[in-house]
């Protein structure tokens, strides 16, 4: 079983995020479960969302406390939040950064396999605005290979269609395409 943990802030998406991963697994026959922690949050402020992929049927329920990949769409996120916790050095931390991996791994203290990419400005650029969530699918589907990019991109003009549709799915092939990876165990510049 595949788990992740999607980290944003309200309004950028990471629930829908982790719905797609889940919707394109299941149209590809794996099982697949997405579900957000809700509080008190509010736009703006930080959430977290997750999702299970499996090849057999999945009985847990409970929040992902020890992923397999953690995906952050707000680089802010990462000097406020421990987003690497309990990610271990086999997983893949995956960020959307406009820094190196030097920067990430300083506030993170994650050492293990990175992917990072600046999902914000393809996002401007593509999209016409920082809204992120697809962007960084197409950094999960290259670090990961969990699903197929044509999986994920059949489930956005799904769920998108039309031109926002066509728009998150170029974004994401640029992502896929620009995502740096750096794997194994990093060590850490002084």
């Amino acid at each position: 079983m595949m788990q992740l943990r999607f980290h944003g802030r309200g309004g950028q998406g990471a629930v829908t995020s982790a719905e797609i991963v889940a919707t394109a697994a299941i149209g590809a026959g794996k099982f697949a479960q997405a579900f957000p922690s809700f509080g008190p949050e509010r736009r703006g402020a930080p959430v977290v969302a997750f999702a299970r992929i499996s090849e057999e049927k999945i009985m847990d329920r409970t929040a992902v406390l020890r992923p397999d990949a953690v995906i952050v769409l707000d680089p802010a996120l990462i000097k406020m939040v421990r987003v690497a916790d309990g990610l271990g050095e086999d997983g893949f931390l995956i960020v959307n950064t406009s820094k190196g991996k030097d920067e990430v791994i300083r506030h993170t203290g994650f050492k293990g396999n990175l992917a990072l990419v600046n999902a914000n400005k393809i996002s401007i650029e593509v999209i016409g605005r920082a809204i992120t969530n697809m962007v960084m699918l197409g950094a999960l589907v290259k670090a990961t290979g969990l699903v197929k990019p044509e999986q994920i991109e059949g489930t956005i003009l799904e769920r998108f269609g039309g031109l926002l549709g066509q728009k998150n799915v170029e974004a994401m092939r640029r992502a896929a395409k620009e995502t740096v990876i750096v794997t194994g165990k990093v060590k850490e510049q002084s």
